[in-house]
């Protein structure tokens, strides 16, 4: 898969994020179809807009995913009137332990990895059925380069991309003998309106459009497992090399 124009119908959920947003309009032209699903309206509807006005086909949905079983029930409606030739799961959220607290509340880990985990495994797992009943079909899931880490500020979200990331390669190792490949794209730091307004800047951060056409490229080559930008990968290699002592200290030196 080489040309991103072998793929005319696109599911992206996080569409109202920086990321989906950017894969959105990667995506968009001539003859292409994008179901958009997104948290926030007014960010969505302006997504659509752009995504139109570049020639392709926009519809808007939101839902919240923490409803696990209602996301997954209209995905497969929305698959069956408009067959998706590729998902992108990009919605997820990036919650840390609060101030002063020593742990992340229980409230945080559950919609952390209800949001990063459940709801993409099962919404992949319910197409991942479909697209292998029709030969054919890609799904992208959007991990995260913590998920590499043991982050003690971050233990839920790092801990449901980490799980993110053994279901997307489990998954790919089952469907992929019925055509359907399934790609786990983990981008390191990602330059947003939110990390621009913080006061300080983090390292190796990636644009967001330059992230989205590396995503989708690594997605049409029907790549496995794809960490942008390289470094990132060096670290996962580094973590797991380190002596046990060493990495606990590293790890917590993150906590700001």
């Amino acid at each position: 898969m080489s040309d991103r124009h072998e793929f005319s119908r696109f599911l992206l959920t996080g569409a109202s994020g920086e990321l989906g947003s950017a894969l959105a309009l990667h995506h968009a032209c001539a003859g292409a179809s994008l179901m958009l699903w997104g948290r926030n309206q007014d960010r969505l509807e302006a997504t659509a807009s752009k995504v139109r006005n570049k020639g392709a086909d926009a519809t808007v949905f939101s839902h919240d995913l923490t409803d696990i079983e209602g996301a997954v029930e209209a995905v497969l409606e929305q698959d069956r009137v408009n067959t998706f030739d590729i998902a992108y799961l990009v919605a997820g959220i990036g919650d840390t332990r609060a101030p002063g607290e020593l742990v992340e509340g229980p409230s945080t880990v559950m919609r952390t990895v209800q949001t990063n985990f459940t709801a993409p495994a099962a919404m992949a797992a319910a197409l991942a059925g479909r697209m292998a009943e029709r030969g054919r079909g890609s799904i992208v899931l959007i991990g995260s380069a913590a998920g590499h880490h043991s982050l003690p500020i971050a233990a839920g979200y790092s801990g449901s991309k980490a799980g993110l990331a053994r279901f997307a390669d489990a998954l790919r190792i089952a469907v992929e003998p019925s055509g359907v490949s399934v790609t786990l794209a983990a981008p390191g730091f990602l330059d947003t309106a939110a990390s621009r307004a913080s006061a300080s800047r983090r390292p190796m951060e990636l644009n967001v459009e330059e992230a989205a056409r590396r995503i989708a490229n690594a997605a049409e080559k029907g790549r496995r497992y794809y960490v942008t930008p390289w470094p990132f990968a060096m670290l996962r290699i580094l973590d797991s090399l380190l002596p046990r002592v060493l990495r606990d200290r590293l790890l917590r030196s993150l906590d700001p």
